[in-house]
């Protein structure tokens, strides 16, 4: 893979964080350039075997992050490096924050979990819903509401423009199959998700995340719309010819979905998206989210579905919290979720109880096997190479 270029940003090989696990609080240091040289041919690997042109990654250690890599070309043709500054799709890694923002609202007593949906919507409402078997909030968060998955993708530069969220919801709101019967990965749920922040919160939805997310994060290159400075960063999106087995540019697009994951931003955001999530809702000292809502978004809600999160991801233990895939591995508490759009793949992975995290960013087209494969031999060197033991609660 001579073509690979590596751009990398530490500041220390031994990095020093407090990590608050379970009980007590335990000091860890990880041995980062260990870490490194490990990984760094895992990286190459999956670029060569998923077809990936580039990756920007990042390590999370505690409230910190410890290591940034970037590899290949974020554009092919003029074989431009990606950096730890490149901007890529983001995907559905962006639902927990639309999640979140929700609950923030729920924190503000605007409604409860186990509340029917279609009591708060007066324009509109959930079509062909059972009465006895209603759609609620829960079910919105778990993909279960039995609502289809939709997308209805448009050309960026196409004539076709989204139609607004409630005029797209008011036709699409039409459950297809038994609300709580099975997982049904629902964009069309999440595009509700972010009408009903704007309802409760009196606030245009882009307008709530940037104030309540983004801005308090420090996420200043995440966005829907690129702005100038980030466009001149953007990576190109690739899939493989089926004929030729080589990457070809594709299609950007743009849909009335983007509630559900339509979103630019970087790998540093990324982080910062992660830190706040390894830290049961606080960043730099500020509470985003309360720690009980948290750990309800990463508890499993329905254990009736367990098994593995979209085919490929997880064991017996997972399943979905409130948009967080959670699972149990090894006596520790992970929480996951990818995003994909054409020529786009992306990955986040959290250890709750060691609170490290590993975050990837790829201009590559359905690469989720590969990026989950990384995540897991990222994990595992960081905790080979961490001087502290897993804390342990009482009565664990």
């Amino acid at each position: 893979m001579s073509n690979l270029r590596l751009s990398l940003s530490w500041s220390l090989l031994s990095v020093l964080v407090l990590v608050s696990l379970r009980l007590p609080v335990t000091a860890q240091t990880i041995n980062v350039e260990r870490v490194v040289a490990e990984l760094e041919p895992e990286i190459q690997r999956a670029l060569v075997e998923g077809k990936i042109p580039s990756a920007s990654i990042a390590l999370v250690s505690g409230d910190k992050v410890i290591w940034t890599g970037a590899y290949g070309y974020s554009n092919l043709w003029a074989r431009t490096p990606a950096t730890p500054s490149t901007v890529y799709v983001i995907g559905s890694t962006f639902k927990a924050m639309s999640t979140v923002a929700l609950l923030q609202q729920m924190e503000q007593g605007k409604f409860k979990l186990d509340d029917k949906v279609n009591d708060y919507l007066t324009e509109f409402k959930i079509q062909k819903e059972d009465p006895k078997n209603p759609v609620t909030f829960r079910h919105l968060l778990t993909h279960t509401s039995g609502l289809p998955g939709g997308f209805g993708a448009y050309p960026v530069w196409g004539d076709t423009v989204p139609e607004p969220l409630d005029v797209f919801l008011g036709k699409a709101l039409v459950i297809g199959k038994p609300t709580g019967s099975e997982v049904i990965y629902s964009n069309i749920a999440y595009t509700l998700i972010g009408y009903l922040v704007q309802k409760f919160s009196g606030v245009p939805y882009k307008k709530y995340i940037q104030d309540n997310i983004w801005t308090p994060l420090e996420m200043n290159n995440t966005a829907f719309e690129p702005t100038a400075a980030m466009d001149e960063r953007m990576s190109e999106p690739y899939v493989v010819d089926e004929k030729t087995g080589s990457q070809v540019p594709t299609v950007r697009v743009k849909a009335s979905v983007w509630p559900a994951g339509i979103v630019y931003g970087t790998i540093y955001d990324q982080s910062n998206w992660l830190i706040l999530n390894l830290n049961n809702g606080m960043f730099k000292g500020k509470r985003i989210i309360s720690e009980q809502t948290m750990e309800q978004m990463f508890t499993r809600q329905y254990d009736k579905f367990k098994g593995g999160i979209e085919g490929i991801w997880g064991n017996e233990t997972a399943g979905f919290g409130l948009t967080w895939w959670s699972q149990v591995r090894d006596g520790d508490r992970y929480f996951a979720h990818s995003g994909s759009l054409g020529g786009y793949t992306a990955f986040l992975l959290g250890n709750r109880d060691r609170k490290l995290g590993f975050a990837i960013l790829t201009n590559g087209n359905r690469a989720h096997p590969h990026l989950f494969k990384l995540a897991d031999r990222a994990m595992d060197l960081l905790k080979k190479y961490s001087t502290a033991e897993k804390s342990v609660a009482a009565g664990r």
